[in-house]
């Protein structure tokens, strides 16, 4: 059989770089999150009025100086709604009209598509930090005075665990339970999870249970370490557990239909 010469058609056939592949799926990801309305009110909108309100009123008590402790709140509730919420809803309304299936079709290796939706979350939580940071600033927040390399850590931490369990969620039940699943524990973490109210002022009970929870560990770890300490250990493993367990039933249980 002939075959052609090479150069004979423009552009060449074939696979692109997969760097650019990568770099254009977290772009798209990206973007897709932030074009969203209910989105950018879930991801943005909510946790700036929680950190001016948090800041400026009193009605939770907070450790002082407020503007610090509001930050760690807002912060977990920002990575909880970008990481958890966000990703499971979307990965499951992407399943349920066939998004994953046809992108499984293309020469995107899938491989791609899944670091794509990871990295699509991780700028939206880069985009919350710096909004979010921006904001306490002007509110009073002064970064030297804590330990924002721990806090860092423990929002990288609390990004793997929560996508970790959103993915689970997204890929394992219908687009409809997704939502309704989702929105639930969202408000269930955000009054009793340790995010909105911090652990020593639930009954003691629930005080012990929402620490071995991904969002009582995040919430105190950060509060912890942006009023100037060291986050205990147990926050931090938690995360890690969270993490790895659910990303691991997560690669078993999830579909692409």
């Amino acid at each position: 059989m002939a075959r052609f010469e090479a150069g004979t058609f423009t552009p060449a056939p074939g696979r692109g770089p997969l760097g650019r592949m990568l770099a254009t799926q977290v772009a798209l990801e990206t973007k897709l999150a932030l074009r969203q309305g209910e989105q950018v009110l879930l991801t943005l909108i909510i946790p700036l009025a929680l950190l001016v309100g948090l800041s400026l009123l009193e009605f939770v008590p907070l450790p002082e100086p407020r503007v610090d402790s509001a930050l760690a709140t807002v912060l977990a509730l920002a990575v909880m709604s970008t990481a958890f919420t966000s990703q499971a809803i979307s990965l499951g309304f992407d399943r349920r009209y066939g998004v994953l299936r046809r992108l499984a079709a293309t020469a995107v290796p899938r491989s791609m598509i899944v670091l794509g939706r990871l990295g699509g979350m991780a700028a939206v939580v880069l985009v919350q930090v710096v909004v979010l940071g921006a904001v306490a600033l002007a509110l009073g927040w002064r970064p030297g005075l804590g330990s924002p390399g721990w806090a860092l850590l423990l929002v990288v931490l609390g990004t793997a665990a929560f996508g970790a369990v959103g993915v689970l969620l997204g890929g394992s039940l219908r687009a409809e339970l997704v939502l309704a699943v989702a929105n639930i524990v969202w408000f269930v973490l955000l009054f009793a999870g340790g995010v909105l109210v911090p652990a020593a002022a639930l009954p003691g009970p629930l005080a012990v249970v929402v620490q071995l929870l991904p969002s009582g560990a995040l919430a105190e770890g950060l509060r912890t370490a942006l009023l100037g300490g060291t986050p205990a250990l147990g926050h931090i493993v938690v995360l890690i557990v969270w993490a790895v367990v659910a990303g691991g039933i997560a690669t078993r249980t999830v579909r692409w239909t």
